[in-house]
């Protein structure tokens, strides 16, 4: 399984990070894991292009995890593909429905499936995928792939959402500010530190980082490995992480 981070930034991205999205690939399976702003782009920059994500599994429908989907949609059809899957958490086909509403030019060029899921056990792309209800402003999905790769969504760190991924060889969770930012619906690190603390996860990525966190990442390592010893590290945009 191949991890690839097209999108490690927030609803405020720097110049080095774009807004959310993840790719998972295996064998001939590719799933794009939500589509903020900037990720059609970095689907290019990556080379794994935007011909081959015919699904996407979205978290939530913040600005920043969606505002790339039309224009994917879009670049596909231009490109003469004809389908398009797009799976996510309960009010996914509402939204999907009203971008088309807006976009009428858009509506009948692809043949567009859109599948809602709830916590629990499902497939999309040839995966195998289980999620979880996390803590945010809105309703949102963490997802599970085996015992190999798990992803938060937005959330606030708590020990469900850790039980939910351990013994993954990969967790990518949300940790949007440092410490001395007031902030609810995600965490800080020493929250995380704290929820993370006994788990047992091979290795450990920090994404969705808005600005208030640049040129603060060894201080927020710190702060995190004041209550957990294992493998954490900051996820970039483009960076791959094979897992075995």
């Amino acid at each position: 399984m191949r991890v690839t981070f097209l999108g490690t930034g927030s609803a405020m991205p720097t110049g080095e990070r774009f807004q959310t999205g993840i790719v998972v690939q295996e064998a001939e399976h590719t799933l794009l894991i939500d589509c903020g702003s900037g990720v059609l782009h970095r689907l290019q920059q990556s080379g794994i292009g935007y011909e081959s994500i015919a699904s996407v599994l979205l978290t939530h429908h913040h600005l920043d995890h969606v505002a790339d989907l039309l224009p994917l949609m879009k670049a596909r059809w231009l490109a003469g593909e004809e389908t398009f899957e797009i799976v996510g958490p309960q009010g996914t086909k509402a939204m999907v429905d009203g971008l088309l509403e807006v976009h009428e030019y858009m509506q009948g060029k692809l043949e567009v499936q859109v599948r809602e899921v709830v916590p629990g056990d499902f497939d999309v792309a040839g995966f195998d995928v289980s999620a979880y209800e996390t803590r945010h402003s809105l309703p949102c999905l963490a997802y599970r792939f085996d015992d190999r790769f798990a992803y938060s969504g937005d959330s606030e760190a708590f020990p469900g959402l850790v039980n939910f991924a351990d013994e993954c060889a990969i967790l990518v969770h949300d940790c949007s500010f440092p410490d001395d930012v007031d902030v609810s619906n995600h965490p800080t690190p020493e929250k995380l530190g704290r929820a993370l603390e006994g788990s047992d996860i091979g290795r450990v990525y920090l994404t969705h980082l808005y600005p208030h966190t640049d040129g603060r990442h060894e201080e927020m390592l710190e702060s995190i490995s004041s209550r957990y010893d294992g493998d954490v590290r900051f996820a970039e945009d483009l960076q791959t992480v094979s897992i075995k």
